[in-house]
C-alpha cells in the first residue's frame, strides 16, 4: 500500500473538515493509507505527521475550520527547512501530497516538488474566490451565506432605524464576495478593487432615493477599495444626509458550519486530487470551471491575476 498525506496551509475555511474526512474515506477505497499533515507546512517541518483512522474524522462534516490545524510558514521558504520536511516524509514512505489553501501555498509545493519530487495536487481553499483558473474555491458558498446571513439581520436594524448601513467583507484585492453578496442581498451601492468609482456619481440619484421614500440604505464594500470604510460612511452622513453605520464582518466569514455545496465539493475536489495522483499529475492544481474538473499547472493558476466573471460585472452595472 501506498502512503499518502494531507495538509491544510494559509487560511481556514468551512469545507476542510469535509474534505479531510472524505480524504480519509476515499483513501482506503483506494488502497491508500492516509496520513495527516498537523499545522500546515509547519507541521511538515515538525513531523507533526500522522497516519489518520476513521475515528479521526468521525463527527467533524459539520464543523468550520480544519481539524488538522493551518498555518503561514516563513520557515518553509528556507531550503534547509523544506530539506527538513522532505527527511520526515521520506521517514514514513510518503511521496504523494494533498495540499488545501491558496496560491501561495500552491508555489511552495511548486518549489518543494522539483526540489524534493514529492508529488502533490492542490485544492483551492480560500474564501476570497482569488485564485485564476478555477471558477469556485472551497469555503465561498459557506462564506456568502454567512454574508447573506449577517446583512439579512442588519438590513431589520436599518430599516427599524432609517440609517445607511456599510458593510466590509472580506476579499483582498478580490471584489467577489462583496459583488456576489451585493446582487443576492439587494444592497444598494457595491464597491469592489476591480471597478473605479466617484461618490459624485452616485449623489444625486441617492438624494433623489431618499426624497422619493427611501429611508435605509445597504451598501457592501470589499476591503481592497481605495476608500476606508469608514470613510464610505462618512460620506452617507456628510453628502447624502442620512446617518450611518459601519460593519465589518471580518473572520465570522471564514468559520461555521459548511453549507451542502461545500460539503459536496470538497468530496469532489478530493477525488480528482487523488485519481489525479494515482494517475501521475504529480503537480497540479484541481480547477473547477464551466467545463468541470480540470486539471492545471502551476504556473497558470499561480502566477496570472484573477478577473472577475464579466456576467456578474455585467449585472453589478445593470443595478
Amino acid at each position: 500500500m501506498k502512503n499518502i498525506a494531507i495538509l491544510c496551509s494559509g487560511g481556514d475555511v468551512s469545507g476542510m473538515n469535509p474534505a479531510l474526512k472524505h480524504f480519509v474515506e476515499y483513501s482506503h477505497r483506494k488502497n491508500l493509507t492516509p496520513y495527516f499533515v498537523y499545522n500546515g507546512f509547519e507541521g511538515l517541518i515538525d513531523n507533526k505527521i500522522q497516519k489518520a483512522s476513521y475515528s479521526d474524522v468521525s463527527g467533524i462534516i459539520n464543523r468550520g475550520g480544519t481539524k488538522i490545524g493551518s498555518s503561514r510558514s516563513q520557515r518553509f521558504m528556507d531550503k534547509k527547512y523544506r530539506d527538513i520536511a522532505k527527511a520526515n516524509l521520506d521517514k514514513l514512505g510518503i511521496d504523494m501530497l494533498v495540499v488545501l489553501g491558496g496560491d501561495g501555498s500552491f508555489r511552495g509545493m511548486d518549489v518543494f516538488y522539483k526540489e524534493s519530487g514529492i508529488k502533490f495536487c492542490a485544492i483551492p481553499s480560500t474564501i476570497d474566490n482569488d485564485i485564476n483558473g478555477t471558477d469556485y474555491c472551497l469555503g465561498v458558498d459557506s462564506a456568502l451565506n454567512i454574508i447573506k446571513t449577517s446583512i439579512d439581520s442588519i438590513r431589520d436594524t436599518a430599516s427599524s432605524f432609517k440609517r445607511s448601513f456599510v458593510v466590509e467583507t472580506m476579499g483582498r484585492d478580490c471584489g467577489y464576495l462583496a459583488l456576489v453578496s451585493a446582487l443576492t442581498c439587494g444592497a444598494e451601492l457595491c464597491l469592489i478593487p476591480e471597478i473605479e468609482y466617484d461618490f459624485k456619481d452616485y449623489e444625486e440619484d441617492f438624494k433623489k432615493q431618499l426624497f422619493n421614500g427611501r429611508d435605509y440604505f445597504i451598501t457592501i464594500v470589499s476591503e481592497g477599495i481605495k476608500d476606508s470604510s469608514q470613510t464610505v460612511s462618512n460620506w452617507f452622513e456628510e453628502k447624502i444626509g442620512i446617518e450611518s453605520r459601519v460593519v465589518v464582518l471580518g473572520h465570522i466569514q471564514r468559520g461555521g458550519n459548511p453549507t451542502v455545496y461545500d460539503r459536496l465539493m470538497a468530496y469532489k475536489f478530493i477525488n480528482y486530487a487523488i485519481d489525479g495522483l494515482l494517475a501521475r499529475q504529480d503537480e497540479s492544481v484541481i480547477c473547477y470551471t464551466k467545463d468541470g474538473f480540470v486539471y492545471k499547472s502551476i504556473e497558470e493558476v499561480a502566477n496570472s491575476p484573477k478577473y472577475l466573471d464579466l456576467e456578474l460585472l455585467e449585472l453589478l452595472e445593470c443595478k
